[in-house]
């Protein structure tokens, strides 16, 4: 039977590759002032960080209610398809739950049609790779376990690492201790994280007190954790495009680098992170390999 890849607007996928991969994608909210905006439809990244410069309140993000995703399963099912959802970190985001919740929905009302809800253990373009890697393979042929063997492979093998310009955005999300997001601003200190595979967590990796330093360091880490393996990677910023574009030449003359592409992060993220982010998102899962 047919299968439809579906997921979120936390993997920053391109609209390009939306369309060309044949993707579903469900996007999860900003709250601003009262006013709810669906990320990447009713507000652009632009947009939202001319809001967030224009005012003092900060945005608050939800993930999409059960009922986004079940009028998405609901739709797949009248074209004669199974359902593949693949879902950032549950530990980053309930989109997860909200996803999980709809497919029990979905099956009470339609006990012979499948849905299976994977959860990717990462967010961003390491979860944008998984999504990519499973509806390429939909689309040379692949049924629903063969997708969700290849999304659970993937998911191994995908790695993201950022530095933010400030942690205040992530202490008023409640994310980190206010102690860290003031001695960041006292001393201007870049933190560079990175957000481990399958679920394990983000750590502090690194740090650096200039931005041209914390580039710097973000090309030497890809290189030490790739050790040479072919990687496609996606720059990722938020509202920094100048220095994105800048960060992708650089990584597109590691001669394994491939695939190099530049992608904002959406609004939902940014919310958390702030203006200033700068990251590296890369897979180094041989899709091949896995078919076999």
């Amino acid at each position: 039977m047919p299968v439809a890849i579906v997921t979120d607007s936390v993997a920053c996928l391109p609209q390009a590759v939306v369309d060309s991969h044949e993707i579903t994608v469900v996007p999860l909210e900003v709250i601003y002032k009262g006013k709810v905006y669906r990320d990447g439809i009713d507000i652009t990244a632009a947009r939202f960080y001319d809001l967030l410069a224009a005012s003092d309140e900060i945005p608050t993000s939800t993930a999409a209610p059960p009922e986004a995703y079940l009028e998405v399963y609901e739709k797949h099912m009248r074209e004669g398809k199974e359902v593949l959802c693949i879902c950032p970190s549950r530990k980053l985001t309930h989109a997860y739950e909200s996803a999980l919740v709809a497919s029990k929905l979905f099956k009470e009302k339609t006990p012979k049609a499948r849905v299976e809800v994977l959860d990717s253990g990462t967010v961003g373009g390491a979860q944008g790779f998984v999504v990519m890697d499973s509806a390429a393979a939909v689309k040379r042929g692949a049924g629903l376990e063969k997708a969700i063997k290849i999304a659970q492979e993937a998911s191994k093998n995908v790695h993201l690492i950022a530095f933010l310009e400030t942690l205040d955005y992530l202490a008023k999300g409640g994310r980190v201790p206010n102690v860290i997001a003031w001695a960041n601003s006292i001393l201007k200190i870049r933190v560079i994280i990175e957000l481990l595979p399958q679920g394990r967590g983000v750590i502090p990796i690194d740090r650096a007190r200039t931005r041209q330093r914390a580039m710097e360091r973000l090309l030497e880490l890809l290189i030490k954790k790739t050790r040479n393996l072919a990687a496609r990677v996606a720059v990722q910023h938020t509202n920094s495009p100048e220095e994105a574009g800048y960060l992708a030449l650089k990584v597109k003359s590691l001669p394994n680098c491939r695939q190099v592409e530049v992608q904002d992060f959406t609004p939902v993220m940014g919310v958390h992170t702030g203006p200033g982010l700068l990251g590296l998102a890369w897979s180094t899962c041989d899709v091949s390999e896995i078919e076999k």
